[in-house]
């Protein structure tokens, strides 16, 4: 993981570890941010699906983890994921989170967006895989930056 680049202004990290912290509050689902300036890689899915085994969220217990990944100066973006959610979600349910993010983005404030999908995730996760006895958090809150 490289560097913090100055994607998002120390406020909005916040606003977004807390937003994850709040959504895995009731849900034994994990929820990670990846961001990057540039997607170097054909298509942002395939770049969070090659981040998402890299930082081993495919190891969590119940295999429902769930990556937002984003390219901000190529305006990319997707999520990811794992079988276990993806196993369980209404079908177009990631299509619908992206558009909400989409709406967000649109408005200038990408911090927004990302909360969005973030809230989003929760909300199912919190449904398919509620939170258990001696629940840990299997991963970190804070954005990742490739």
């Amino acid at each position: 993981m490289g560097k913090k680049p100055d994607l998002f202004t120390d406020f909005e990290q916040e606003q977004i570890r807390i937003a994850i912290e709040n959504a895995e509050k009731n849900t034994s689902g994990e929820i990670r941010i990846c961001a990057e300036r540039n997607c170097p890689e054909p298509s942002a899915f395939d770049r969070a699906a090659n981040y998402f085994l890299k930082i081993g969220m495919d190891k969590t217990s119940q295999r429902n983890g769930v990556l937002i990944y984003i390219a901000t100066d190529d305006h990319k973006f997707a999520i990811i994921g794992d079988e276990g959610i993806n196993k369980q979600v209404p079908e177009g349910f990631w299509d619908s989170t992206k558009e909400r993010m989409i709406g967000k983005f649109r408005t200038g404030s990408l911090a927004s967006g990302i909360i969005e999908g973030i809230t989003a995730a929760g909300e199912q996760l919190q449904k398919l895989f509620p939170v258990q006895d001696g629940d840990k958090n299997e991963l970190s809150d804070d954005i990742s930056y490739i």
